[in-house]
């Protein structure tokens, strides 16, 4: 729900289209830029509105939220694709690999609407979604440096190179990020046993139970015996 304001400021800043998609008096498309995140802003909200109702009591079919996802992130890498980038072979470049990470995290999703719960393809998309994220920081600060200045040079064919190996240095960060991720949640879901005597204190996320030892070894529930029924 917070991608409505990403809509209504694309549209509404004062150099927006204000809702406005043809002008008739240029007989041209009304900046296209701002329709183009706008687009991208409404597919992710509809991929958010049905996960959020598929955990509701309505019954939605299972996988339908991924689905959603992996038709949000389709549009995001094929608007990324084709949009104009005006012979800029450096921001062409640039997006192309972003594209590479969005259409990953793309299949996953879809292949997550068969395949549920599958940790490989979990950790696929989630590495997958942290690349596209890092990514879009390397492209601002490639185009427009935070520090000012102009942005890197387009003539020279090595910064294609350097930024193919860089996109692969942050693909290995969100790995490290994910790996480093699931070895904290194992260490914190991890249960720790003390034994006192014949209490076994067993602690778990913060839950103690105690317990004593004939009844781990037993039943939850004694039989009935047929004299009782």
């Amino acid at each position: 729900f917070f991608l409505c304001p990403g809509i209504l400021v694309e549209q509404f800043v004062p150099t927006g289209p204000h809702l406005q998609l043809y002008s008739p008096k240029t007989h041209s498309w009304t900046d296209l830029t701002h329709w183009h995140y706008s687009t991208i802003y409404l597919f992710f909200l509809l991929s958010g509105i049905t996960d959020v109702v598929s955990h509701s009591p309505l019954k939605l079919p299972p996988g339908l939220e991924r689905l959603s996802l992996s038709l949000a992130l389709l549009v995001e890498g094929l608007l990324f694709c084709f949009r104009d980038y005006s012979n800029a072979v450096l921001d062409q470049h640039l997006h192309s690999l972003l594209a590479v990470a969005i259409f990953a995290g793309a299949l996953c999703a879809f292949l997550e609407v068969f395949l549920r719960d599958h940790i490989i393809l979990e950790t696929f998309r989630t590495s997958s979604f942290l690349l596209q994220g890092s990514w879009l920081w390397q492209i601002g600060f490639v185009l427009s440096p935070p520090w000012g200045g102009p942005g890197w040079d387009e003539s020279d064919s090595s910064n294609l190179l350097f930024l193919t190996m860089c996109f692969c240095w942050h693909y290995l960060g969100a790995l490290a990020v994910v790996a480093a991720n699931a070895a904290a949640s194992r260490c914190c879901n991890e249960s720790c046993q003390l034994k006192f005597g014949d209490i076994d204190v067993e602690l778990d996320c913060g839950l103690c139970l105690h317990r004593g030892k004939k009844s781990s070894s037993g039943t939850l529930l004694p039989e009935s015996s047929s004299d009782d029924k």
